[in-house]
């Protein structure tokens, strides 16, 4: 079976797009790892189906796989890529400003500015209220929130904060992100058993009250250039903990992205989208 894509990215956070309109394709995991492998496939840390959407409320739907073959709720640079596509392949009207996304995690409105081309070149997303409520993210620790709260972990005692952008994310302060164990802790944590659905893991590093430096460990993928919910789940505990005011800039390996934590708790996410190349390729039918 032969499969069109357009490879993507959102701050060098890498995704193969997809058009599914006709909600004809059934992807096995191993399937979609193969094609993220960097080695034997197209390489990538998701894979994104465009299809319709299913709710009144929605104009179309994406369907978003990690790079292991799991399914996600939501991805912050990924829905970023998804709208360019869509206005770049005209499926929104040309006239249109705004597009809303039905999402695993909810619809999430977009707002974008198009070049003198008519193309997309940056967007504005409205990721919603975060969310706070242990059992909603879910975590599996007491309290009715999981603030700067003790982790215990094959790596020592860690002081987590946890917040759902739509999918689950544990934010941890460091001194230095460079020298952050983001691939001995990040694991380590995404597989903890407080977290029955896994989590994605920032590791924050403070550099003024209005700026943040980012790594992370998404949850089914490893470290990332980018993770554009996670630098919303970042904003918000860096407000929680009165580091920074509403608004900050994140600052991530592959770009900057500005977050704002709204009066009306909604949380509000602006970048950039790329489009690097467009392909076919084979997939066996198995």
């Amino acid at each position: 079976m032969r499969i069109d894509f357009v490879k993507m990215h959102g701050l060098g956070n890498d995704f193969v797009v997809i058009d599914d309109l006709a909600c004809s394709l059934e992807l096995d995991p191993s399937a979609v790892a193969w094609m993220c492998d960097r080695n034997f496939g197209i390489g990538a840390d998701g894979v994104i189906l465009v299809r319709p959407a299913t709710r009144e409320d929605a104009d179309l739907y994406m369907h978003y796989f990690n790079a292991d073959g799991s399914l996600a709720e939501m991805c912050g640079n990924g829905i970023r890529c998804f709208v360019k596509h869509a206005v770049d392949a005209g499926l929104v009207p040309a006239d249109a400003t705004s597009v809303r996304v039905e999402t695993l995690g909810g619809v999430k409105p977009v707002a974008f500015e198009r070049g003198q081309d008519g193309r997309m070149t940056v967007a504005r997303v409205d990721m919603g209220v975060p969310v706070l409520d242990p059992g909603a993210i879910p975590v599996d620790l007491p309290g009715e929130m999981v603030y700067d709260c003790p982790l215990e972990t094959a790596h020592g005692t860690v002081r987590i904060t946890a917040v759902s952008m739509g999918n689950p994310h544990v934010v941890i302060w460091v001194d230095d992100v460079d020298e952050a164990p983001v691939h001995t802790l990040g694991p380590a944590i995404e597989t903890h058993p407080a977290f029955p659905k896994r989590t994605n893991v920032e590791f924050a590093e403070l550099v003024d009250d209005t700026r943040i430096r980012v790594r992370v460990w998404e949850r089914g993928v490893g470290e990332t250039l980018a993770c554009g919910t996670g630098a919303c789940a970042a904003v918000v505990a860096a407000v929680l903990s009165c580091r920074t005011g509403r608004s900050a800039t994140v600052e991530l390996p592959g770009g900057e992205l500005d977050v704002r934590w709204h009066e009306d708790d909604h949380v509000y996410m602006t970048g950039p989208a790329t489009t690097v190349y467009s392909g076919s390729i084979e997939v066996p039918e198995e």
